[in-house]
């Protein structure tokens, strides 16, 4: 149970990777390490179990994690939130919403391939809010890249000066463990079964007989060179440099082994930052309405929604919306203000998560992830106060760019298939556009993976069987226009191109880049946006 006063400072961070770096693996020790869980093993074991957070069917099937999990323990005398967040590239819009909740975030790099596509990816989003971040170099108990090229390999691609704090001695089957740059002490992988109770070698003198007898000559030598360049060309950490996203301390090891997770779980816990100030934009939340700061020490209660997942347990088809907790102290039973529909909630039972395990809080504090019932009413970037009316900013929907239409089989599922569609998309899942000519629903997505989660949870979950069929659309363009008159003419005029979002909101359906520039150039006034924060 995580501590719920004050004095438990929130570490709320999340892990980015390429797919099959280890993101999961490394997710299930750190759970072992907050005792969220009683033992480790491989993410998918012969004995049938799995890591923690991948808790749906299909992910289990595929061994990807696909979903946003929330897992919360305690560790360190800090109340650590880990979001872990989908590897796979069709998830990029679910990862960035998440991205959004936390205030660090855990890279993991596979040793033997250095920097992937999708890590360049989430870097990018960490970018745009300066996240601090911590690198775990993975797999090295396997072949991998020369160190000091993996150290370049990042810093050139991601732009982030990297700095070991750990220093590997071998690789694969050579791999003897690492050094520790600040005590000057050598941690045996042998032990990597016992994170708690490791051999440490005193490496001060690295010409001492217990340490060549440990690593052998050849090792000893090598290791020499390679921290006095560590020495000569790398400097030393700032945790200043390191809480501007300036500079990333790096950790090299084996998530899989459980062999340097805790060293780099003692970095997150000791440096990493608590609960920021956020942006805001007040009310009537146009494009220039004015914005402000909310800083996590304000007295009133703020929060907003990132993520919303239904059916987490089929038995009761339960909808779960994740809320962060921005300034203030939300506690059980409060009467909480839903900015978007201006009414008054009670919340009776909200929630605290360790993957599949929840349990009702009774308070909860600026950088908390709490667990809210839904029936339908919360939507991503909803934002939760005691009465002001302002929004939260920088949660959007961006433009999908590819689409199907959904042809349902059994015409009398029409109800369960909107109600499905519906939540999906609420979620995050997929986008839902609905044509105004006629009721034909088209599933928008950034990735065809995510086409393949809406058809599989449609049937497992609502028992709703459709064909997915290709549709011509090549994008999508929300629209700002000058008055009601304007709307109405041009919805007039372009029929045929006009759909809405799901949150009926009037959106034009890009054939191609010349349908998009002809309409544009006629409809000079008409304001043509990319997202759904109009920006």
């Amino acid at each position: 149970m995580l501590d719920q006063n004050q004095n438990a400072t929130r570490a709320t961070f999340a892990i980015i990777s390429h797919p099959d770096a280890g993101k999961t693996t490394m997710t299930e020790k750190l759970l072992w390490f907050g005792q969220v869980i009683r033992e480790t093993g491989k993410v998918k074991a012969k004995d049938g179990h799995y890591a923690k957070s991948d808790w749906m069917e299909l992910e289990k099937e595929r061994g990807i994690s696909i979903s946003s999990s929330v897992m919360s323990f305690p560790y360190n005398d800090r109340a650590m939130h880990l979001l872990d967040t989908p590897g796979h590239k069709d998830f990029s819009e679910d990862t960035y919403r998440t991205l959004t909740a936390v205030e660090s975030v855990l890279m993991m790099i596979d040793s033997a391939k250095g920097v992937e596509a999708q890590t360049i990816k989430l870097m990018e989003v960490c970018r745009m809010r300066d996240t601090p971040i911590v690198t775990f170099m993975n797999k090295y108990d396997r072949e991998a890249m020369d160190p000091f090229a993996l150290l370049e390999n990042v810093e050139k691609i991601l732009n982030i000066q990297c700095v070991p704090m750990t220093w590997p001695i071998g690789s694969g089957v050579d791999f003897k463990g690492v050094y520790d740059l600040r005590n000057k002490t050598i941690m045996s992988f042998k032990d990597a079964k016992d994170p708690f109770n490791p051999t440490v070698i005193d490496a001060s003198d690295l010409n001492a007989k217990t340490v060549i007898d440990f690593i052998g000559e050849k090792l000893k030598i090598t290791l020499q060179e390679e921290l006095e360049m560590v020495e000569t060309l790398i400097g030393d950490f700032s945790t200043e440099e390191y809480l501007h996203g300036i500079q990333s301390p790096v950790f090299f090891g084996s998530a899989l082994n459980n062999f340097g997770v805790k060293e780099t779980l003692d970095m997150i816990a000791n440096h990493s930052p608590g609960p920021k100030a956020r942006e805001v934009k007040n009310a009537p939340y146009e494009i220039d309405s004015k914005t402000q700061m909310i800083a996590p020490d304000n007295k009133e209660f703020t929060g907003f929604i990132f993520k919303i997942q239904a059916n987490m347990d089929k038995k009761h088809r339960d909808r779960v919306a994740f809320m962060r907790v921005c300034s203030g102290v939300f506690t059980r039973n409060q009467k909480i203000f839903h900015v978007r529909s201006e009414k008054d909630l009670k919340i009776a039972a909200p929630l605290m998560f360790q993957a599949q395990d929840r349990e009702i809080t009774e308070m909860a504090l600026p950088g908390d992830i709490i667990g809210l019932h839904d029936t339908g009413k919360f939507q991503i970037g909803d934002t939760f106060t005691e009465g002001s009316k302002f929004m939260f900013t920088g949660i959007p929907s961006f433009a999908p760019e590819i689409f199907n239409k959904v042809v349902l089989k059994d015409p009398m599922k029409a109800k369960q298939l909107e109600k499905g569609l519906q939540q999906l998309s609420e979620e995050g899942t997929v986008q839902l556009f609905t044509r105004h000519t006629t009721s034909e629903k088209i599933l928008g997505a950034v990735g065809v993976l995510q086409f393949e989660v809406v058809k599989y949870r449609l049937e497992d979950e609502y028992n709703v069987h459709a064909d997915y069929e290709n549709y011509s659309f090549t994008g999508i363009r929300w629209l700002k226009f000058e008055n009601e008159k304007d709307q109405a003419s041009f919805i007039d005029n372009n029929s045929s191109n006009i759909v809405y979002d799901n949150k009926k909101r009037v959106c034009f359906s890009v054939r191609s880049e010349w349908d998009l520039k002809l309409a544009q150039e006629k409809n000079p006034k008409v304001v043509f946006y990319k997202n759904s924060d109009y920006k």
